[in-house]
């Protein structure tokens, strides 16, 4: 049967995208959201941040669906408070990569996100903190890091930017995690195949909506995998380069509310 909606899934985004400045959704974007699930659509946020550092933001959603965290890692049910997905990273996996980076462009600074409900960011020697919100604990060495189970590894770069920093590791590593440019300063690594696309997939399967019923809406090159996957994809107005040439719309930006724009049209 053919659904009556334009879409039974919106997946968005969070940090520039669904999100002002400050961790907030403004209360247009809460009408939005609020008239297609009125109207029988699914909202799915899809984030880079782990569970630990999104439960704020969807309490102060008053989120009750799945939601796909840690760059895909992780899909949990907010209403339950479970976690019904999660990928681990081989920490072994992890230092051979980071071994084979530096060999290549000398030191780099490195963090991880821990598995788990409440698993920790811990932040390495030099490593700089991009978001003023989000909870981390720093560590002296680097072999703290690996002092619990993670889902992924974050990596800045001294004197090389996001995009060069991406582009050389894929270069050295590439074979053997996966790497990604989630956002300003956040170069991460991950097992092979874990992705947002991949983290979709499994929410989507879960509620019975597959991918010709998805519209998604992104800002970062880490968000190119779930457009690739969604049926429509719905840039912001100041994303990344590589994520607008694949992108099937461009909204206003996120402080401009450009998902309750597109929503507001679509489920008018």
């Amino acid at each position: 049967m053919t659904s009556a909606l334009p879409y039974d899934l919106i997946a968005t985004d969070l940090d520039g995208t669904l999100l002002r400045a400050g961790d907030a959704v403004s209360a247009r974007s809460r009408r939005a959201l609020a008239t297609a699930r009125a109207a029988g659509a699914h909202h799915v946020v899809v984030t880079g941040r782990p569970v630990p550092q999104v439960r704020h933001v969807l309490d102060s959603l008053g989120y009750a669906g799945l939601a796909v965290c840690g760059q895909g890692a992780q899909v949990y049910d907010a209403a339950r408070g479970l976690l019904l997905h999660s990928d681990s990273m081989d920490r072994g996996l992890a230092e051979v990569a980071l071994g084979k980076i530096e060999a290549e462009i000398g030191e780099v600074y490195a963090a991880v996100n821990q598995e788990g409900l409440d698993g920790e960011m811990l932040i390495g020697p030099g490593y700089r903190m991009w978001h003023p919100h989000l909870p981390t604990v720093r560590v002296l060495r680097r072999d703290d890091l690996w002092s619990a189970p993670i889902n992924k590894v974050l990596l800045q770069h001294p004197r090389l930017d996001d995009d060069e920093l991406t582009r050389v590791a894929r270069g050295v590593v590439g074979n053997l995690v996966n790497v990604t440019m989630a956002g300003e300063h956040t170069v991460e690594l991950q097992p092979p195949g874990v992705d947002k696309a991949a983290g979709l997939t499994r929410a989507a399967a879960a509620l019975g909506v597959g991918a010709e019923s998805t519209i998604a809406f992104g800002d970062m090159p880490n968000d190119i995998p779930m457009f690739a996957w969604a049926a429509w994809g719905v840039a912001m107005a100041a994303a990344h380069p590589e994520l607008l040439a694949v992108a099937d719309e461009i909204t206003v930006s996120n402080e401009a509310d450009g998902v309750a724009a597109v929503i507001e049209r679509l489920y008018a």
